[in-house]
């Protein structure tokens, strides 16, 4: 293979591309953002992450690229955002369509184009194809077809693109292979090779998997706070069974996978996902759980001020800078809706202002509130507790052990 060209630098494909240009290979990395290109050319990574520095500098040594322009080559890499619609929980694939016309404007006869974004199983065949179809192009002749969604979170990127398993999905094993063998250059755990369709259905149950167990332990946390039990306690208890792992409460579900990907089996599915549907009314319905659990604090404390309420957490999880379908975000949204303005925010890890009433020094904005929502437990939190003591604090993370905190 001569150049690797992966199309879109975000949270996915960027640690991609530096991945495979560690590694030995030609990479040409792609985004429309022009300023996001400068900046990677001029060697300023657009979000931190841990070991990503390096794997940056070694990919530079490698003479990596970045550009806007699509490389003219026969290997491409597709790693756009796919949202969904929120009206008909339906996936919005204009991005992926977008990505896959600018590479066949371009490509090389036998391309292998590769499809990296978490989509709904058969937007493959009902998208992509007949894009590709309708210019006359063959399939499995002139271009070559595959799925491999990513499996990697915010957090601990580089660890787990190289120890995670990776799926590829393909019509013909045969380029699965050698799709395999191109991952496994920096890949080092099992790499499996599979049809289309089980790729994309994998990546989506995986995460579905996750968001109903954390919706178990978001119900369970309600049913205990309508009857004055310890819903830490009774997890604590219950897990020590061999066959038993509950997951912890907390505020919402965010991030662009866990909080996104189910919507779409409900989307495409409406009558067969009942389960599915309740775990994520249930976890959508967290951050006005907390909302309420606010307004009875401040009751029972005698504060009617809602400027002295602080938030602290605006990324949707610990020790990143990634605020996608942060739970703290939709609590703002709430409260906007109920005419509540005016509550403070701080956030070690988002730098410049994205909200209103946003603090960029942690001394300042526990000097300005009486009431402390912890909504996300980044490290910076917990080594700062002793500063936090005086105040009356809403622990929806179970961090704090002191007595008189308020949890979920």
């Amino acid at each position: 293979m001569s150049i690797i060209n992966i199309v879109g630098l975000g949270y996915i494909g960027l640690p991609t591309a530096l991945m495979f240009s560690k590694s030995g290979l030609k990479v040409v990395g792609t985004d429309y953002n022009a300023n996001l290109v400068k900046s990677l050319s001029e060697g300023m990574l657009p979000f931190e992450e841990e070991g990503l520095e390096d794997v940056y500098q070694k990919a530079l040594s490698n003479n990596i690229e970045f550009t806007t322009v699509y490389e003219k080559t026969d290997t491409y890499i597709i790693a756009v955002p796919t949202p969904y619609i929120k009206e008909s929980k339906k996936l919005d694939p204009k991005y992926v369509i977008s990505a896959v016309n600018s590479v066949l404007d371009v490509c090389e006869e036998g391309t292998i184009l590769i499809i990296e974004s978490t989509v709904s199983p058969g937007t493959i065949d009902k998208y992509i194809r007949p894009e590709i179809e309708k210019r006359g192009i063959v399939i499995g002749k002139n271009v070559h077809l595959l799925h491999a969604p990513e499996r990697i979170i915010p957090g601990n990127m580089i660890y787990e693109l190289e120890h995670n398993s990776r799926t590829i999905g393909a019509d013909n094993l045969e380029i699965g292979e050698k799709v395999r063998e191109l991952y496994s250059s920096f890949c080092n755990s099992e790499i499996v090779v599979t049809d289309i369709r089980s790729a994309e259905m994998s990546k989506v149950v995986e995460n579905t998997y996750r968001d109903i167990n954390i919706a178990f332990a978001n119900e369970l946390a309600k049913i205990c706070r309508s009857d004055n039990m310890d819903v830490y306690e009774i997890i604590r208890i219950a897990n020590m069974h061999p066959r038993v792992n509950i997951l912890q409460p907390g505020p919402g579900v965010g991030g662009h996978c866990i909080s996104v990907d189910p919507w779409f089996l409900v989307g495409d599915y409406p009558d067969l996902t009942n389960l599915i549907l309740t775990a994520r009314k249930t976890n959508d319905s967290m951050p006005t759980h907390v909302l309420s659990r606010i307004r009875g604090i401040m009751r029972e404390n005698n504060i009617k001020d809602i400027t002295k309420v602080g938030l602290y957490g605006l990324t949707y999880k610990e020790n990143v800078d990634d605020t996608r379908e942060s739970p703290t975000l939709q609590l703002l949204e709430r409260m906007d809706e109920h005419l509540s303005f005016g509550v403070k925010v701080f956030d070690p890890f988002i730098k410049e202002k994205i909200v209103n009433h946003q603090f960029i020094h942690f001394e300042e904005f526990i000097n300005e509130i009486e009431i402390l929502v912890l909504m996300v437990g980044h490290d910076h939190l917990k080594n700062n507790l002793d500063v936090i003591k005086s105040k009356i604090i809403l622990d929806t993370k179970n961090i704090c052990s002191f007595d008189g905190v308020y949890k979920l």
